[in-house]
């Protein structure tokens, strides 16, 4: 009997799972996780558990092969659509009330913008953060019912490619046979670290990755309705190609727009949902400015420092230049975990003149929409851990020194969840 070992239950992991399933895998398929089953998983733990860090907090599907990371570079446009198509359907498939789920595709970009951004427009696919955690109780439901075996609360510390077993620190073996014939190697951003230090200890040759960090930004959203009305989950974007320097706005949330704190290597970082129920609408918008920097050495480790030096008192920090707008609570209605600060130069001391980059982004945003002012704030930092990207085969995602091992989602650089999932997706069609 082959047996499948799937690190970490994110959607990378569960659409490959599925997709072994729902073709009748005759083998044995282990998924383990550090964190929790989505009964007992708690909304605040963002970064583990059942349907990962995105799936359980933000619900949007990304649906076009330039956004979200890498997926058409290995397997063409056409195919990475279908393979998009097929994590939306296991979205909809689970949902308790699949007739919720929106698909915005705005076309036309606005004169305001061009003067002072780009905006890239592409369709998104509108989950609702209320209903995520239903339909992780309800895909993991289907997934027992089908033989999947969940090890949760357990951390792989150690697997030999070589002899094709896999360690835990919580006890030897696992409840399972530690031997595997295909692993799938989807950790996530809590793993980031991990796939790391395999690189490096089996010399795998891997392709740099550039810094990925800068703010989540918040401000009422009546500032920002007429890029709403055209694109929910705007993108604006800006690049200073000579400087190795690009800007995107990330993760647009609207109506009941909430930031989220991510606990990641001891640090806070900062994120965002939205929910659908109207009795959480605040009219708040929020969303990511992320810079890309190229040419950082070893960008992992400048970014796990540029974080360290944004935290104060143990958690990260917030500027406003409005002395009346205070951190948001979250939707469970406690204060975000976030220590005040009086200017942006925690940002400097952390980026150095990169920090300029996000400021000037900041102020062309109040010129095309003047109401703005300083009527926001900025939760330091958000950041995208990129680890040196690991050399794969390209038909499979498999290792090219070790073919029976798959990298997916975050851990192939994956930014995003339809990515991610498709990913996962693409190397069970391999098994199969």
């Amino acid at each position: 009997m082959q047996k499948v070992v799937i690190v970490g239950a994110g959607v990378a992991g569960i659409n490959a799972a599925t997709k072994l399933v729902d073709n009748n895998f005759k083998g044995q398929i282990t998924i383990i996780d550090m964190g929790k089953d989505p009964y007992n998983r708690l909304p605040e733990e963002v970064m583990t558990g059942m349907l990962g860090a995105g799936g359980w907090s933000d619900g949007k599907l990304t649906y076009h092969t330039s956004i979200g990371g890498q997926l058409s570079k290995y397997c063409g446009d056409k195919k990475a659509m279908e393979l998009m198509d097929q994590v939306i359907a296991n979205f909809k498939r689970f949902h308790p009330n699949p007739s919720e789920v929106q698909f915005s595709d705005p076309q036309a970009e606005p004169e305001f913008i061009k003067p002072y951004f780009g905006l890239r427009l592409f369709g998104v696919y509108h989950i609702g953060t209320d209903y995520l955690q239903e339909i992780g109780k309800n895909w993991y439901d289907y997934l027992v019912s089908k033989g999947v075996n969940f090890i949760w609360e357990t951390k792989v510390t150690r697997i030999d490619f070589n002899t094709q077993e896999i360690f835990t620190d919580e006890r030897a073996y696992g409840d399972f046979d530690n031997k595997y014939d295909k692993l799938i190697f989807g950790v996530g951003k809590s793993g980031i670290d991990f796939g790391k230090a395999l690189a490096e200890q089996y010399k795998l040759k891997t392709e740099p990755k550039s810094v990925q960090i800068g703010v989540r930004f918040e401000a009422p959203q009546h500032h920002f309705q007429k890029l709403i009305d055209i694109s929910y989950d705007f993108k604006l974007y800006r690049k200073f190609e000579d400087k190795g320097v690009s800007l995107r706005s990330f993760c647009t949330n609207n109506n009941a727009a909430y930031v989220a704190a991510e606990h990641t290597y001891g640090d806070y970082s900062y994120n965002g949902h939205a929910k659908k129920d109207e009795a959480f609408r605040n009219d708040m918008t929020n969303f990511g400015i992320l810079m890309e920097i190229k040419g950082i050495d070893k960008p992992f480790d400048w970014s796990r420092e540029a974080v360290k030096k944004l935290q104060k008192n143990g958690k990260g920090t917030f500027y406003s230049p409005n002395s009346n707008r205070v951190p948001s609570k979250t939707s469970e209605d406690e204060y975000i975990k976030v220590e005040v600060v009086n200017s942006m130069d925690p940002l400097y001391d952390a980026l150095g003149d990169y920090a300029f980059y996000i400021e000037d982004f900041i102020e062309d945003m109040k010129k095309v929409f003047p109401t703005l002012s300083d009527d926001w704030g900025v939760y330091m930092p958000e950041v995208k851990y990129l680890s040196p990207e690991p050399l794969v085969n390209y038909e499979d995602l498999s290792l090219t020194k070790y073919p029976n091992v798959h990298f997916v989602g975050d851990a192939l650089s994956a930014r995003g969840i339809t990515v991610s999932g498709a990913q996962g997706t693409y190397v069970a069609e391999s098994i199969l």
